[in-house]
């Protein structure tokens, strides 16, 4: 059912027959609107909330005249009969509608901040400027048009266009289908989600170009030898969401790659060959870990590509059209544990022992990817041998029996 919620003002007037401008009253401002039209969450700590807040507590009588205003969209206007009102018929996500505060969510929370405190605000006014029936790409658009006293970072502004849809609905399906639980921040200050980096949408785009054989491949003639850029998109396109709709259903797999790597540093560090001395770089025992799979934390810190070069070693085993060429439970295991006694332990121990942090820095270092790739194609090549050598001795015996 739509809610209702009612908005008390001095005057309105209609700038079009579907916009009314108010001067609003901010002692009764409804401070509970759906946030959703909006891009980004309000931050208490930003620079913009205690500036609002500080304005309307301090001078509330001027706040009119040095405030911007605030923008709502709702899906009908009532106006009361003395007009002195105006009651909102706002229709939330779950109606099928994208009503709410389009710009203003730092505002909003101030005058709630501010009556939490008992200030005084009889006096304080605030322009409104509310759009009427805006299907959710209007109100989407007003809301990326919008100008903000603080930066917007591009994920905010790509999943404000919608860019996203189709990897919340893979997950979602994902949840349901396999009784998991992510938690996933699609844009600035997500309530609900965490600020680990490792939980970041643009995270999951790194592990799926991992596993994109068909790009990065150092077989082929193309300048991309390893997913070795640590670039997030600022728009996506309908050919790179295409492509990675694609490799979605590999998504599973990098995730437990991830979690996999994670345990297993887990147990190292856990019985360290000194007791108390973490001989790994850039692992800090201070910090915590949250993987985008809810079950999934760990007792310490860690750099967010820590697994990408991991990750990526894999796509050797998988073909042009992304099938694995030998079932994944078969050799993931194995191959993982293989690729950290042998060489991802020995390289985080040795930048430990030289005083270095790896960090970002593991993107950049080509020689760590290629010998991890290189390694894949070797344990691929050994792997099959030993198949087609079993297939013959079971030939053999078959033929002799």
């Amino acid at each position: 059912m739509p809610k209702n919620w009612i908005i008390k003002v001095d005057n309105y007037f209609h700038a079009n027959p579907n916009c009314i401008i108010a001067t609003a009253h901010v002692d009764t401002f409804p401070t509970n609107l759906p946030l959703e039209p909006n891009i980004r969450e309000p931050n208490r700590k930003s620079a913009t909330y205690r500036q609002i807040f500080d304005s309307v507590t301090t001078q509330p009588e001027k706040f009119f005249s040095r405030h911007s205003g605030i923008v709502l969209s709702a899906n009908k206007v009532k106006p009361s009969k003395n007009k002195t009102e105006l009651e909102l018929e706002v229709l939330e996500a779950s109606e099928g509608g994208s009503d709410g505060i389009i710009n203003g969510g730092h505002t909003v929370l101030a005058f709630e901040s501010a009556k939490n405190y008992k200030y005084d605000l009889s006096l304080a006014r605030v322009k409104v400027t509310i759009h009427i029936g805006l299907q959710e790409e209007e109100a989407k658009d007003i809301a990326l048009a919008s100008n903000t006293t603080s930066p917007v970072d591009s994920r905010s502004k790509v999943n404000a266009r919608g860019d996203y849809k189709f990897i919340k609905q893979y997950l979602a399906q994902l949840e349901r289908a396999e009784d998991r639980k992510f938690r996933i921040a699609y844009y600035q200050n997500q309530s609900g989600a965490p600020r680990n980096a490792q939980c970041n949408v643009n995270h999951l785009f790194k592990l799926l170009n991992c596993l994109d054989r068909n790009r990065y491949n150092p077989d082929g003639n193309k300048r991309s030898k390893h997913p070795t850029g640590t670039n997030t998109p600022s728009q996506i396109t309908d050919t790179e969401r295409e492509r990675l709709t694609l490799l979605l259903p590999l998504l599973p797999k990098a995730l437990w790659i991830e979690q996999r790597l994670y345990e297993i540093i887990q147990e190292h560090i856990s019985n360290p060959r000194r007791k108390g001395v973490n001989d790994l770089a850039s692992i800090d025992t201070r910090k915590s870990t949250l993987l985008p799979d809810s079950k999934y934390s760990f007792g310490f810190g860690a750099p967010t590509d820590l697994a990408l070069p991991i990750i990526a070693s894999y796509r050797v085993f998988l073909d042009q059209d992304y099938n694995w060429i030998i079932p994944f439970e078969e050799f993931a295991e194995n191959f993982l544990q293989h690729l950290w006694v042998n060489y991802y332990r020995k390289y985080l121990i040795s930048e430990k022992t030289a005083g270095n942090t790896v960090g970002t820095k593991i993107c950049r270092n080509s020689e760590i990817w290629e010998s991890l790739y290189i390694s894949a194609q070797s344990y691929l090549n050994q792997h099959l041998v030993k198949i087609v050598n079993s297939a013959k001795r079971e030939e053999l015996t078959l033929t002799q029996g």
